[in-house]
């Protein structure tokens, strides 16, 4: 699994890792919303999502 090797892999103590682990987490779901997000919903275009009401 990834946590444990991440986890393995930052330095210092339990609380500093804790720290660390979060502040990792903020910049891989910022990465996602500035950059992954948009470029997929242009992409694949699916911008345009309506729900129509049947007859």
């Amino acid at each position: 699994m990834i946590f444990p090797f991440v986890w393995r892999v930052l330095p210092g103590p339990r609380w500093v890792k804790v720290i660390l682990l979060l502040l990792l987490l903020a910049a891989v779901v910022a990465v996602l919303f500035q950059w992954v997000y948009p470029w997929f919903s242009v992409t694949f275009d699916i911008q345009d999502q309506n729900v129509e009401t049947a007859p």
